[in-house]
């Protein structure tokens, strides 16, 4: 859950705050590094916002992998899904 009083929200709408979209990435990512540890820098492959997140709200993430260094991500709220991609971690040899 994304606070009233989180320092991204001024501005981000005035009279209608929405959560951004950089936030909501930011918990997934978060929740990644939580299951899995630190991980070499992440890429995202694909980002769909399909609705937006109010303060206060509570959302869930859920994560799949799909192959090694890679998974896809759900934001929920209840059933409703906010935002969906996919994760690419790269490999430790890549440069």
């Amino acid at each position: 859950m994304i606070g009233h009083d989180h320092p991204s929200l001024p501005g981000h709408f005035p009279g209608r705050p929405v959560v951004p979209g950089v936030v909501v990435l930011d918990r997934v990512v978060a929740a990644l590094e939580h299951a899995h540890g630190p991980l070499p820098p992440l890429r995202l492959a694909q980002v769909k916002f399909l609705q937006p997140l109010l303060p206060g709200e509570t959302a869930r993430i859920e994560l799949d992998p799909v192959a090694d260094a890679r998974w896809r991500f759900r934001v929920l709220r209840a059933a409703a899904t906010i935002a969906s991609g996919e994760i690419v971690a790269q490999r430790r040899n890549e440069a």
